[in-house]
């Protein structure tokens, strides 16, 4: 997909600051949201990122006016918008499952939101065909949505937002439909649209390597609680609790009992990512090769340790072991975490 590098529309507005302050929402007993606290710069792309039914979904909703919160606000540019109806918000959200008007061509699909707010036909083809061809879907323009295959209607939909010319852009897993080189490519894609518009941009994704690749900051959900909010890097590197170490990472980092193969006090659980494990001939760790994971680039070692401890190991890609050899295994000192034992905080 090509990203020209002609002006976007006249008129754009700026990026606005998002600040959600104790935002909460329930469906019936269920609590989606508990009191969410967020703030994101005025141009900023954030993710999103947590398991299935933590909420990342609801905040969308939430600033977008799809569904009003329980409690708190939603303040966009220093405005509480809670009673502000959705066609008033400067707000351009893209769904999963695309949304596109069947019956209607790409053309008709792009200009049917400008329509409705009035916006003159010929800017509203002008804007059309400026989006379209920013996501190189101009020859689509007159095909219909079930003239194209998913990846296509995806861009359509991403168009379609492109068109509003808002001040937020909200992604609900917009690339969660496509094939994994598809998805890497309109990934790198986004990006560079992000960096020519520069409009804030939060961006909901239950894929790790998006959430990391793609986020100025990654906030991680859980139980409709946001667990940590940083730089990607930082957020990997120093987890704030035990779930945010299992959650960011494949495999997920090692977690071992205070007083176990890590050596931690009692009150305290030691972590260490597979790849801060090395295979060391007088490393203080035994453990014996259950399995081999080769994926090409890298192979994963699962190996079991003699007091019951599993422990995943990052190594090259081939690795000069096999299944029930012995091996010693040595960690980084400076790579190893330590949580509270109680609280699953870090220390």
């Amino acid at each position: 997909m090509n990203t020209p590098t002609e002006a976007p529309p006249d008129g754009r507005r700026e990026g606005a600051s998002i600040r959600l302050a104790g935002l909460a929402k329930s469906y019936g007993t269920v609590a989606a949201l508990c009191g969410v606290d967020l703030e994101v710069g005025a141009g900023e792309l954030v993710t999103i990122v947590g398991p299935s039914g933590s909420g990342k979904s609801t905040i969308l909703r939430l600033i977008a006016g799809l569904e009003r919160p329980d409690a708190g606000q939603v303040v966009v540019d220093g405005q509480d918008v809670v009673d502000v109806p959705p066609h008033r918000r400067s707000v351009a959200m893209v769904f999963q499952d695309y949304a596109l008007y069947p019956h209607l061509t790409v053309r008709d699909n792009l200009r049917f939101g400008l329509r409705v707010r009035r916006v003159a036909r010929a800017e509203a083809d002008r804007r059309a065909e400026a989006a379209a061809r920013r996501l190189d879907i101009a020859e689509l323009l007159d095909r219909h949505p079930d003239e194209m295959s998913g990846g296509q209607r995806q861009r359509v939909a991403l168009a379609r937002a492109l068109v509003r010319d808002p001040s937020v852009y909200l992604l609900d897993e917009p690339l969660a439909s496509l094939d994994t080189q598809l998805r890497i490519t309109t990934r790198s894609d986004l990006l560079a649209i992000h960096r020519q518009l520069g409009t804030t941009t939060l961006h909901v994704t239950h894929d790790q390597a998006e959430a990391m690749t793609m986020g100025d900051r990654v906030v991680i959900v859980e139980g409709g609680r946001v667990r940590q909010v940083g730089p990607p890097q930082e957020v990997y590197d120093a987890p704030a609790d035990t779930f945010v170490a299992r959650f960011l990472g494949s495999p997920a980092m090692n977690l071992t009992p205070g007083g176990g193969v890590l050596g931690h006090p009692e009150d305290s659980v030691a972590g260490v990512r597979p790849e801060d494990l090395t295979i060391d001939d007088d490393g203080p760790i035994e453990a014996t090769v259950e399995a081999v994971e080769a994926l090409g680039s890298e192979a994963v070692l699962l190996t079991r340790c003699g007091d019951g401890t599993a422990l995943a190991v990052r190594t090259g890609p081939r690795p000069d072991v096999r299944p029930g050899d012995p091996i010693r295994l040595r960690a980084s000192p400076d790579r190893i975490h330590r949580f509270d034992a109680r609280t699953g905080l870090r220390r």
